[in-house]
């Protein structure tokens, strides 16, 4: 028998996680059943749960790559010189998550994907535990970037760098939810936001 490649096994996971993905997104949590992402995936049984046992960790695989790809932006904007403003890196995360990734291309479907992974995390300790995870991972990385700002001359020194991590997490937990709750909320929209209140520094009222 022919022995398969490490890259036909990654395409195969990346074939079953996005089809979960769909599902989650178009059905709901605990609407959708395995039988709902065998037919999704077009794949056998034995072929699904040879990657993934149960619905649970098929949770923990999309949560695991949400958080994975907004470390990575953070990471790599703390390695930009100079760095980029909150305004520009928030929206470059959010187009991340919620556009590049959304299946389908439905940002509103994905963000109630996202709100119904933070609501599991209340009963399935598993996946708290990487959302714990995930969180701590961001604030670390956000961290790094408040460093970067302060040797650009951005932010003044005595600023508590996890106080700025722990708010900028918010805006875009915020802007998710806002997403999946009245849908039609463009990433722009935060952006200009944000642009207009780090501007109110630089304005004096008179």
């Amino acid at each position: 028998m022919a022995r398969v490649s490490q890259a036909h096994l990654d395409a195969r996971r990346r074939q079953i996680v996005e089809a979960a993905a769909r599902c989650f997104a178009r059905n709901g949590f605990h609407a959708t059943s395995m039988q709902d992402i065998l037919r999704e995936s077009e794949l056998s049984a034995g072929a699904v749960y040879r990657y993934f046992p149960s619905k649970e960790e098929l949770v923990e695989a999309i949560a695991g790559e949400a958080f994975a790809g907004i470390r990575a932006a953070f990471e790599e904007a703390a390695r930009t010189t100079p760095p980029p403003t909150p305004d520009v890196l928030i929206g470059r995360v959010l187009r991340r998550v919620l556009v590049d990734a959304a299946p389908g291309g439905d940002r509103q479907a994905f963000a109630r994907l996202v709100v119904q992974v933070w609501t599991e995390t209340l009963r399935n300790e598993r996946l708290a535990a990487a959302l714990d995870e995930g969180y701590r991972t961001m604030r670390e990385a956000w961290a790094l970037l408040v460093d970067a700002y302060r040797e650009a001359g951005l932010m003044e020194p005595g600023v508590d760098a996890d106080h700025v991590a722990r708010t900028l997490i918010a805006t875009a937990q915020g802007f998710i939810a806002q997403q999946a709750l009245f849908g039609d909320v463009r990433v722009e929209i935060l952006e200009d936001g944000l642009r207009a209140l780090m501007s109110m520094g630089n304005s004096k009222i008179s």
